[in-house]
This record gives structure tokens, sequence and C-alpha cells, in this order.
């Protein structure tokens, strides 16, 4: 059975979803929900965006850890290896997180 990239099926769980759109950002693709970034997602790893109240909780997940960038943490951003996620239940939970976090940002606008 042939893998399928990570990009496409994040891609394919995103579809029903309204308003989203495609944009290259910090070397992969990102998946703006409502004109924020969601979940961004290349080759080895998805990044998404969630509840920072969640954080801490999220990252004792297998595969799952904080993103640093310039060596500085981002509560809220969590790398999640493709290795986590290769059942389309474990992709579609860490997806939803980053959705409903996309709602909670998109209400209080």
């Amino acid at each position: 059975m042939a893998c399928i990239n990570l990009v496409t099926r994040v891609r394919d769980l995103l579809a029903d979803v309204s308003d989203v759109s495609e944009k290259k950002m910090f070397g992969s693709l990102a998946f703006m929900v409502r004109g924020k970034m969601c979940v961004t997602a290349r080759e080895e790893r998805l990044m998404c965006r969630i509840a920072p109240a969640l954080h801490q909780k999220s990252i004792k997940r297998k595969g799952c850890t904080t993103v640093v960038m310039r060596g500085r943490q981002y509560q809220g951003y969590v790398y999640i290896d493709a290795d986590s996620v290769k059942s389309k239940q474990a992709l579609k939970s860490w997806i939803q997180l980053a959705l409903s976090y996309n709602e909670e940002l998109t209400c209080s606008d």
C-alpha cells in the first residue's frame, strides 16, 4: 500500500472546513483557517496551533514536542512526528485540536 503524503492527508481532512487557504510558511505548507494559521504540514511532521492551556498535556503524547524557534519555546505550538499520525484517527485528533483553537481565536476577534 502506498504511503499518502502527510500534506495530502491534512488537506483531505480539511476539505469540508470553510474558509481554508494554503500558504508556504516555515518550510512547510500552512493551512490557514479563517485567515489564521491552524496547521502546517511537511513530509516528516505537522505543526499545530492549539490552545496554550492544553500545551503541557499535549506534549506528553507520543511524538509531540514544543515548537522552538531561535531558542524560544512557543506555548500553543506543537510539532507532531509523522510516525505518530499514521492512522486517520490520530491525525484527525490533532487537526480537531487545532480547529477548536482556531474557532476560539475567531470568536474573540
